[in-house]
């Protein structure tokens, strides 16, 4: 597992712009929400502001947590309901559904990303019910984000990330996230947690969110309350492929999810039950949301088809190819994609919004003449809607509008990223410097007075289109400015990991080691946690050197690294602090577990044998144990605490675990304080 996203690397990442994020009301919601006296009402009147965010709200009150409940009404109720916690992270999510439904990855299906999200969402907080692993609530947001991590990446570097899912797709492709390391230097399981963290979710949710999507790696510890989530995001995770494949995967997948059943502690019937109210709420909320979506799978069918496919299901090795390389996105066409690999001539797509239907035939027939794609919307609600989902390069629209008149709608527009880019063209009756002014003011970009004349409004076209040529230009230089920015940004990742490594055994270096050890010694002591590391001395390993020579030693060296690796668990981190010294460092550790992991890594060292010529080299270690105390001023009394236990291990014989702060012996490896 590579180390995990620095907090200099996403701050940069953050700080260029391009990273999904909250838009308009939902980042005020957030920054409210992250104070402390903010109110109910007053949060409510922010809500209330959009109609789209009350109807998801009042539907996630009613229809998403308890059965016993009343009808939810109002969003006061509704922030009754869910909490606060819960509101943040669901409105953070719709915000980026609502802004991130299209970009410019062509391989990325944002679609399909967002209908698994929701589906995913949705089995979460079912699940959550069902087992008490969570707040359901909180639950449901975090299915929601669980993948954010691969719009990101979508988001920031739409020309590399296409190439990495194009190849991701091929036969005997390498695991996504290998291919995004490769290309990237990052991937998306990282850049979920950073963000997720960055958005105030807990700690023990964004564990959880990471371990699912390598679920067959088990990092969190059994019986956890971390452990009982990730199995409900596992669950979640196979009920949204489910929902998203076709029939013949359907129900292969079915066997994998009814055996995570068992996991989870719920009966087969319960879980059909469950996962047909799961698919008909998908089907429900992907209509609202305007998803495209396939027919809802029947569970019930699936379940009768399962015992058929239940022993390919416990096929080893099934479950980890699943989690490693899960089902790709299948690649979208962009308009410049033919069969023949040519480009072909880019259709500008322009918006009328007027009441007036001859109106609307007129702008029409001009715009049709010069070759443009044409929509119409009759009133200022749907043009908004229309402007936001097609993105025209042109929006010729009506200063007296129902619902939302001209200049509203345009000032709307302009408050959001894909409004900003349209060119806009204001009708008016009038063309005074009152009415010029206020619809410059508004934020037209041009305007046309009434009754329209063809030969005017054709010459003003052709200005619009001189200015769209001038803003797609930029943009092309800015996109060329972004991927050269994020390749420089990949080299600067890998020199900094090449920094931070041991060229001979791979393992992070001593640099590394103190920066994360003393992250870790943070966030113990931030939230109460546990934390014990490892000092790891190779025995005679001068004798090593001087005897058989360096290149004997350094193969020992390398030998040790690999057995230390192999016997790891996937929380630890282990890193090369010294010629023949390691630190490991265990978060989430208590000392009595501490002392069983190092008598792991002993006996993986005391299990290795060396040829060097005609002699045996034997191979083994001492090692030092210590846990985090609450009288440690700080990681170096840690540290000096675990060092001591390693020279006690060395006097009491070398091959073997001690601890200073523990009394007793355990087992013939173990060694303790007289």
């Amino acid at each position: 597992m590579s180390p995990p996203l620095d907090s200099t690397r996403f701050e940069q990442i953050r700080a260029s712009g391009d990273l999904p994020s909250p838009k308009g009301i939902a980042l005020a919601v957030i920054r409210l929400t992250r104070q402390q006296d903010v109110s109910t009402a007053e949060l409510a009147r922010v809500i209330g502001a959009d109609p789209a965010f009350v109807g998801r709200l009042i539907k996630a009150a009613n229809g998403l947590v308890a059965f016993s409940r009343r009808p939810v009404a109002s969003v006061h109720e509704a922030l009754m309901v869910l909490g606060l916690p819960a509101v943040r992270t669901m409105v953070l999510g719709f915000s980026l559904l609502s802004h991130y439904r299209r970009g410019a990855c062509q391989a990325f299906d944002y679609n399909r990303f967002w209908s698994v999200s929701l589906a995913r969402a949705l089995a979460a907080q079912v699940f959550g019910e069902r087992t008490r692993a969570a707040p359901a609530d909180e639950l449901f947001a975090v299915g929601l984000l669980g993948s954010v991590g691969e719009l990101a990446l979508a988001t920031l570097y739409p020309a590399d990330y296409a190439g990495v899912l194009e190849r991701a797709g091929q036969p005997g492709a390498a695991p996504l996230l290998d291919l995004e390391q490769a290309q990237l230097a990052m991937d998306h399981r990282e850049l979920t947690g950073a963000m997720l963290e960055d958005w105030g979710l807990p700690r023990i949710f964004i564990d959880a969110v990471a371990q699912s999507h390598e679920p067959d790696e088990p990092q969190l510890a059994e019986g956890s309350r971390a452990r009982r989530m990730l199995q409900v995001l596992v669950a979640a995770r196979s009920v949204a492929e489910i929902c998203v494949s076709d029939a013949t995967a359907r129900t292969r997948l079915a066997a994998g999810l009814f055996a995570q059943a068992a996991c989870l502690g719920i009966e087969r019937e319960c879980m059909v039950a469950d996962c047909e109210r799961i698919a008909a709420l998908w089907v429900e909320w992907g209509s609202m949301l305007q998803l495209e979506q396939p027919g809802a799978p029947r569970f019930a069918d699936l379940a009768e088809a399962g015992p058929v496919v239940a022993a390919a299901a416990r096929t080893p090795g099934l479950s980890q190819a699943r989690s490693r390389n899960p089902v790709q996105l299948p690649v979208t066409p962009g308009p410049a994609d033919t069969v023949s690999g040519e480009p072909v001539p880019h259709v500008q797509r322009s918006l009328i919004v007027d009441d007036e239907p001859r109106t609307r035939a007129s702008l029409r027939a001009v715009l049709e003449q010069a070759h443009y794609e044409v929509h119409e919307a009759g009133d200022g609600r749907a043009g908004m809607e229309l402007a936001l989902e097609l993105q025209p390069q042109i929006m010729i629209l009506d200063w007296k509008l129902p619902e939302l008149n001209g200049p509203d709608l345009v000032r709307s527009l302009r408050q959001t990223r894909i409004g900003q880019a349209i060119y806009m063209i204001l009708l008016t009756h009038s063309d005074d410097d009152e009415h010029l002014v206020a619809a410059f003011e508004a934020g037209a970009d041009d305007f046309i007075a009434k009754p329209l004349r063809p030969r005017v409004l054709a010459a003003r076209l052709r200005a619009g289109q001189r200015v769209v040529r001038l803003q797609q230009e930029v943009e092309r230089e800015h996109e060329e400015i972004r991927h050269f920015a994020s390749q420089l940004a990949v080299t600067n990742r890998r020199l900094h990991e090449a920094a931070l490594t041991d060229a001979l055994t791979g393992f992070p270096n001593r640099r590394y080691a103190i920066d994360r050890i003393q992250q870790e010694w943070s966030a113990a002591q931030r939230w109460g946690r546990p934390l014990s590391c490892m000092i790891i001395d190779l025995d005679n390993f001068k004798q090593i050197n001087d005897t058989f020579g360096h290149d004997v030693g350094d193969e020992v060296l390398r030998s040790a690294a690999d057995a230390l690796r192999g016997a790891l668990r996937g929380q630890d981190v282990v890193c090369r602090t010294g010629g023949d010294e390691f630190l490991a460092i265990c978060p989430e550790t208590d000392l009595p577990h501490a002392l069983i992991c190092a008598e792991r890594l002993r006996s993986a060292l005391d299990k290795l044998s060396l040829q060097a010529g005609d002699a045996h080299v034997a191979i083994s270690a001492s090692i030092g144990v210590a846990m985090r105390e609450h009288w440690m001023p700080d990681v170096d009394a840690l540290m000096k605490q675990a060092d001591l236990g390693a020279y006690l291990a060395k006097q009491k014989g070398r091959n073997r675990v001690a601890t200073v702060q523990k009394t007793g012996e355990s087992g013939g490896g173990l060694a303790a304080p007289e």
